[in-house]
C-alpha cells in the first residue's frame, strides 16, 4: 500500500483550465496519504483536511474567491477526488454536504448548538436521510433536549465517523434534520450486511438509535425545502464524471498504441464525447446554482428540475463509459489491475445513488406540473 501518484493531470478543473485552488489542495493533501480510498482512518483525515479549502456552493463569498463563483470549483474538487480514487470521494462527498448544510443553516439564521454534541475542527461527518425497512427512526422532546429512537437505514461510514446530519420523524408525516455524535453509547452500527465488491469499505448499513441526543437543524422539513438539498445532489453528479475520466485516460492510451484499430477509436471518440456533455452539464448547472443565490421557493423547484437533469446526463454519460470502457479494454485491466478494477467496481456501486428509470419518472412528474 503507498501514496498515490498525483500529477498535474491529476487536478480537474470543470472549465477545461487552470484548476483552482480548491482541487489542487484536494491533489496536494492526497500526496502523502497511505492508502487513499482504503484505508479508511487516513481516508477520513485526507477529507477533513481537504475540506477547509473547499468552498462552499453559490455565489462567491469573497473577491477572492472570484466573481463567477464558487460552485464550479467546488465541483471541480469533487471531480479531482474522484479522479484519484472514486471510494475517496464517497468519504468527502458527504462530509462537505453536512458543512454546506450547516452553513446554510446559519445563513437561514437557524441555530445549532453543535458544542452539545462534541463537535470540533476535527469532526469528520455523515449524512443519513434514507428511508426504508419495517421500523422509523422518530424524534421526541423530552426535558433535556431531543432523542432519536429507532434505525435508520443506508448509514454509510456510521462505524467511522465522528458525526452525522439525521432525519427522523417528529410526526405522522413531518421529518426534521438533525445533528448527532456518532460515538455516543446509544448509537449503534451495524458491521452490515455489507457484501459490495464495489465501495467494498464503504459500508452502509442500519444504525440503531436508543434515546440518542440530538440537536435540531431547522424545523420540520427544512431539510427538503432547501436550495442546498438540490445542489447537493448535482455535487455527487460531479463526482460520478471524475471517477469516470481515468477510465477514459485508459481508452486514450489504447487507441494511441501502434496497430489499434477504428473500433479502439471509436470507443474512445464515443466516451470522450459521452464526458464532455456530461462536464458542459455540469459546468452550466454551476453557473445557474452561482446566479441563484439564496433562492425562494419557486426557484428552488427550478433548482430541483436543474438537479434531476443534470443527474440524469451525467449518471448516463458515465454508466456508458464504464461499459463501453469493458469493450475497449476487455477482460485484462479488470482481472490484473487492482486501481482500474476497484474503479469500475466502486463506480457501478456509486452510479446507483441514481434510480435510473424511477428517478427519470420523478424528472417528468416535474416537468409535467
Amino acid at each position: 500500500m503507498s501514496a498515490p501518484t498525483v500529477g498535474v493531470a491529476d487536478v480537474v478543473d470543470l472549465a477545461d483550465g487552470d484548476p483552482g485552488s480548491a482541487a489542487r489542495a484536494v491533489a496536494d493533501a492526497a500526496r502523502d496519504v497511505i492508502g487513499l480510498g482504503t484505508h479508511l482512518g487516513a481516508t477520513i483525515d485526507w477529507a477533513v483536511r481537504a475540506a477547509a479549502h473547499i468552498p462552499l456552493p453559490g455565489p462567491a463569498r469573497s473577491a477572492a474567491a472570484g466573481a463567477t463563483g464558487s460552485t464550479a470549483a467546488r465541483w471541480s474538487a469533487l471531480a479531482t477526488a474522484a479522479a484519484l480514487d472514486v471510494g475517496a470521494a464517497r468519504v468527502l462527498e458527504p462530509h462537505l454536504d453536512a458543512l454546506a448544510i450547516l452553513a446554510e443553516a446559519r445563513a437561514d439564521g437557524i441555530l445549532v448548538d453543535l458544542d452539545a454534541i462534541g463537535v470540533d475542527e476535527h469532526a469528520s461527518w455523515g449524512v443519513y436521510a434514507a428511508e426504508g425497512g419495517t421500523e422509523r427512526l422518530t424524534a421526541r422532546r423530552t426535558a433535556s433536549g431531543w432523542v432519536l429512537e429507532g434505525a435508520k437505514p443506508w448509514c454509510s461510514l456510521a462505524q467511522d465517523v465522528s458525526h452525522a446530519l439525521v432525519t427522523a420523524w417528529t410526526g405522522e408525516h413531518d421529518r426534521r434534520l438533525f445533528a448527532v455524535a456518532m460515538k455516543d453509547a446509544a448509537v449503534s452500527p451495524h458491521r452490515g450486511p455489507w457484501v459490495a465488491r464495489g465501495l467494498s469499505r464503504i459500508v452502509s448499513a442500519p444504525v440503531d438509535f436508543a434515546a440518542a441526543s440530538a440537536v435540531p437543524v431547522g424545523d420540520d422539513g427544512w431539510y427538503l425545502r432547501r436550495a442546498g438539498f438540490a445542489v447537493g445532489g448535482m455535487g455527487v453528479a460531479a463526482v460520478w464524471w471524475g471517477g469516470a475520466l481515468p477510465l477514459i485516460a485508459a481508452l486514450r492510451a489504447g487507441a494511441a498504441r501502434e496497430g489499434a484499430d477504428q473500433i479502439a477509436q471509436m470507443l474512445l471518440g464515443e466516451a470522450d464525447a459521452l464526458s464532455w456533455s456530461a462536464r458542459a452539464t455540469l459546468l452550466d448547472a454551476a453557473g445557474r446554482v452561482d446566479a441563484a443565490g439564496r433562492v425562494d421557493a419557486g426557484a428552488g423547484d427550478d433548482l430541483r428540475v436543474l438537479a434531476e437533469r443534470v443527474r440524469a446526463v451525467t449518471a448516463t454519460a458515465v454508466e456508458r463509459i464504464v461499459t463501453r470502457s469493458g469493450h475497449a479494454l476487455g477482460p485484462g485491466p479488470l482481472t490484473v489491475d487492482e486501481e482500474h478494477a476497484r474503479r469500475v467496481s466502486d463506480l457501478k456501486i456509486y452510479l446507483r445513488q441514481h434510480h435510473a428509470e424511477r428517478d427519470l419518472a420523478r424528472l417528468g412528474r416535474l416537468v409535467a406540473s
